[in-house]
């Protein structure tokens, strides 16, 4: 058995990343302004940071293309990968899921595996790293898809948006939320349920530097006695020096945690909006190995 992964764009993965690694990435369309761009591809972050606040309407995105997943899979399977693991972006935001599992009763002399990471950005991108640093040493299916689900349930993250409208508009957060929001100017602490995997509120905050502070406080407490090392991203969508800055007080306060950084790609920014902010953790699978 040869193993592969096939993940999408919004894993925000660095070529070096998974260098030399069985690893297929599929890009996510965003749409803005009546144009088609391919995340990953023809448009940078910071390019399409830009374009958003040029532009007077709201982007928006369609899931990765069918025909280009499966083209992904064709070129595994001549390289002689019979086994192929799907690992995609939460399926509470993107129906790529359901739509790569009704194909694959058609993709012939291939076992086709559709993984919910129930979580995207780097959580997503360390999560498909994972797998692949274990196909490519020759592990299983259920040796790799076990550890998926021990490190699944290791992640965690809060952020906070600047505007809440592109969640609502978007269906990731009930209009009610985003009402309020507005209404009070608040920063709400945002996360992913634990349950649900979809994006609610999870505190209510009136400024963005004691938001801040809470999201410390919230990561304190869920890290706290952990038996396994940690590791942490701050994630920015167009903000890097707020972010450079806030990942420096981070690293100063829990210097045992490894720190990091990484970014909201487009295809995550149409939903949150630019200026976003997150604090992003899984367990620290480099370490535990060594």
């Amino acid at each position: 058995m040869k193993i592969a992964i096939v993940t999408d764009s919004t894993a925000y993965l660095t070529p070096d990343q998974i260098k030399d690694l069985p690893i297929r990435i599929v890009t996510t369309p965003v749409i803005l302004d009546d144009v088609t761009y391919n995340e990953g591809e023809d448009i940078t972050p910071e390019e399409f940071y830009k374009k958003m606040a040029a532009s007077k309407d709201f982007p928006h995105t369609s899931q990765p293309r069918l025909g280009d997943v499966l083209t992904a899979h064709k070129e595994l399977l001549a390289e002689g990968y019979d086994t192929v693991i799907n690992i995609y972006l939460s399926a509470t935001i993107s129906g790529i899921h359901s739509t790569i599992s009704a194909a694959a009763r058609n993709i012939k002399g291939q076992n086709v595996i559709v993984y919910d990471s129930q979580i995207t950005i780097i959580l997503l991108g360390e999560m498909v790293r994972q797998a692949g640093i274990m196909a490519k040493a020759g592990a299983s299916v259920t040796e790799i898809t076990d550890m998926l689900d021990k490190l699944r349930a290791t992640t965690g993250e809060y952020f906070v948006v600047n505007d809440l409208q592109h969640l609502v508009r978007g269906g990731r957060l009930s209009s009610t939320a985003g009402f309020v929001g507005g209404m009070l100017r608040i920063k709400p602490v945002l996360t992913i349920d634990d349950q649900s995997h979809k994006i609610v509120v999870a505190e209510k905050i009136r400024t963005i530097n004691k938001a801040y502070a809470r999201i410390e406080e919230l990561f304190a407490k869920e890290t706290k006695g952990k038996n396994y090392p940690i590791k942490a991203w701050v994630v920015d969508a167009g903000t890097p020096e707020e972010a450079d800055r806030w990942l420096a007080e981070l690293q100063a306060k829990f210097p045992k945690i490894r720190f990091a950084r990484s970014f909201f790609g487009p295809a995550i920014t149409t939903h949150i909006g630019a200026g976003s902010l997150a604090l992003a953790w899984i367990a620290d699978r480099d370490q535990i190995s060594k």
